[in-house]
């Protein structure tokens, strides 16, 4: 069970020296834009990720004239600290060093909802195989041996094409075969997973955040053409000896694992003809059954929600919060202010976040 007991938030963005011992539930942080809310969420992730969500320059989150982030917290009796720089980094596990980020991801599992991070549902392939493999990283950790050798894999074939070096291609066509595999297996298995959960009677209040004859849908697209086999190694190595002609006229390997995605289908529309609000909506839906399928695996994840009102009333934001504590996850929530949000405060933490300092109220 994933729980921040305490954060320091030493250095990051506009968040300077910043100390709370958060509510075991719900963490809400109000604040005008620009104020610093984002951040928190932003410094949140990073610190189970080693990365942000919005950025791939460490230059954007180390405060300006400092030389590198820092944050500390204390997660499920753990002393996690995490300080970076551009030439350095640094992971302690009760003042152990810590080699792997996965190490912190496991510590910390984290689902964020955020409209920096964009839509799943309506979403770039890259976003739907980011929400697909958070998902079976947290249900199959020891596959993430597979992924890093595919992407090595994937690399070599790249180079070797882009070289019209051909010389070594077939070994590496033969790995590629080998682990897509794996991948495409267990994300298949993670899809019919999730579609179980979504038939429980469990998830069944949240499909209140859209009020129509719902029916949900959604299909894993493997990256592989229709007629071939994703979970037969020798059919997927025929198709790439077959096309390495126009492989090589590509210079780069356009079928695989990594051109999977997902199609979503709401009420027999498919993703694309929906609003936006529909798209958000589901996509929220969609991140929340994940949640709900870790906590039913005994994994509870901290779950982050930046601009929480931002398109939805408060119905839809109790029915949501209710959910979630329900599931007895931790919570941080930003919002505007705009309006007075109704939160139990038997159960939540409100702050006040002004020019990146954050108040409890």
């Amino acid at each position: 069970m994933a729980i921040i007991e305490k954060l320091h938030i030493l250095r990051f963005r506009n968040l300077d020296n910043q100390y709370l011992e958060p509510n075991t539930n719900i963490n809400l942080f109000i604040g005008g834009n620009g104020q610093g809310k984002t951040n928190l969420i932003e410094a949140v992730y990073y610190l189970g990720h080693n990365r942000s969500f919005k950025s791939k320059n460490i230059k954007d989150v180390v405060p300006f004239e400092k030389e590198f982030l820092q944050i500390d917290a204390v997660v499920d009796d753990v002393r996690v600290l995490l300080k970076k720089s551009k030439n350095k980094n640094t992971i302690l596990f009760n003042q152990q060093k810590v080699s792997s980020n996965s190490r912190l991801t496991h510590l910390m599992p984290i689902q964020i909802i955020s409209p920096d991070r964009g839509f799943v549902v309506g979403g770039p392939p890259k976003l739907k195989r980011s929400y697909l493999d958070w998902g079976v990283f947290h249900v199959k950790p020891d596959l993430l041996k597979t992924y890093k050798s595919y992407n090595k894999a994937l690399k070599n074939i790249n180079t070797l094409l882009t070289n019209n070096n051909t010389k070594q291609l077939d070994y590496w066509l033969i790995q590629i075969a080998t682990l897509s595999v794996e991948i495409s297996s267990a994300r298949a298995d993670y899809i019919q997973k999730l579609k179980k959960t979504l038939k429980k009677p469990q998830f069944g209040p949240l499909k209140e955040l859209i009020k129509q004859n719902n029916k949900f849908d959604f299909h894993l697209q493997t990256g592989w053409t229709k007629d071939t086999n994703h979970i037969d190694q020798e059919s997927i190595y025929k198709y790439l000896i077959k096309n390495r002609g126009s492989f090589a006229k590509l210079k780069h390997l356009n079928y695989g694992p990594h051109k999977a995605t997902i199609d979503y289908y709401f009420n027999n529309q498919n993703e694309q003809h929906l609003s936006r609000g529909e798209q958000k909506k589901l996509s929220i839906f969609y991140w929340i059954l994940q949640v709900l399928m870790l906590v039913e695996l005994n994994i509870k994840p901290i779950v982050l929600i930046d601009d929480i009102s931002s398109e939805l009333d408060q119905e839809k934001i109790d029915l949501i919060l209710g959910f979630l504590i329900k599931l007895e996850v931790q919570i941080f929530a930003t919002d505007i202010g705009n309006k007075p949000l109704s939160v139990d405060k038997k159960i939540a933490t409100i702050y006040q976040i002004d020019k990146g300092i954050i108040v409890k109220k």
